[in-house]
């Protein structure tokens, strides 16, 4: 009984939270689609996102912790600069970030149904197998730090096989990017959101807490691109730093029977065997 329970609970918190993310998309997407329409008008889209991130999470109902090590610059542009660990850590970061922002994405968002082209005509797209298509997120980067809309960026470039446990090793373009616009670059740990909604290829929720930590941000203005490296290796510890070891893992799948115990392999007796023998033979076995 108790499994069963646990059965229906999650598939109930799984519908009430999908659903609720769902809702504010589809109750905006009319006005979404007019205002990816018109560039001048971006700014209030993110802000429509930032109001369907918040709300989402707001009804799913977790504790959710935001911890601040130092306030933010203020009227100055940023790279954030995150790990990866969950469908989640876009909405995270809209609610919790400040601003009109940019995020640099895979390609692959941009076909998503419906939010896809949305999301490729209001924030950066960049396919990581193509050297042209890096290279022009990086200067569709740069820009946009040059107008004064901070960037999110995630160095591991995908999401991380173990996630908040082992990060992919970083990719360099967020480092030479805030060295060459001469911005901060602000580190961000998000230990918990694989706990939430894991990559498994499908959907799999689960209660958990929150928590996201915006670490200090760090001074480039003084370094050139000799000092990437460096700077790239303190943000990875930094960022690392604030794992969990207890939210090592993903989720497992709670299925509805009780797994089988694994059948008992029998060995082979030569023909004319009594049941005596076999009987001793097991016991031997045990």
């Amino acid at each position: 009984m108790r499994r069963l329970l646990r059965y229906i609970g999650h598939r109930l918190y799984t519908t009430w939270s999908t659903f609720w993310f769902v809702l504010p998309f589809f109750i905006t997407y009319p006005l979404q689609l007019i205002l990816a329409r018109k560039p001048h008008l971006h700014r209030h889209l993110h802000t429509i996102n930032r109001i369907w991130s918040t709300s989402a999470v707001w009804m799913w109902g977790m504790p959710f912790t935001v911890v601040r090590k130092q306030p933010l610059p203020v009227n100055q542009p940023c790279v954030y600069v995150s790990n990866h660990s969950s469908y989640i850590d876009i909405p995270v970061l809209f609610k919790v970030l400040p601003g009109f922002l940019n995020i640099v994405g895979k390609s692959s968002l941009a076909k998503t149904p419906l939010w896809g082209p949305i999301f490729g005509r209001t924030y950066i797209t960049v396919n990581r197998e193509s050297a042209v298509s890096r290279g022009r997120s990086i200067v569709q980067a740069r820009k946009s730090l040059e107008e004064g809309r901070s960037v999110i960026l995630f160095p591991e470039g995908t999401i991380s096989k173990k996630p908040a446990e082992e990060m992919a090793p970083f990719k360099d373009g967020a480092f030479q990017l805030a060295i060459a616009a001469g911005v901060p670059i602000v580190p961000i740990t998000m230990p918990l959101n694989h706990r939430f909604m894991p990559d498994v290829g499908g959907i799999r929720v689960r209660y958990t807490p929150l928590k996201v930590v915006i670490h200090e941000p760090i001074p480039t203005q003084g370094l050139t691109q000799a000092d990437a490296e460096e700077l790239k290796n303190r943000v990875f510890a930094i960022i690392a730093s604030e794992f969990l070891p207890e939210a090592a893992g993903i989720p497992e799948p709670t299925p509805y029977h009780r797994p089988k115990p694994p059948k008992e392999k029998s060995i082979g007796l030569p023909a004319g065997t009594d049941a005596a023998a076999a009987s001793k033979a097991k016991a031997a076995r045990s």
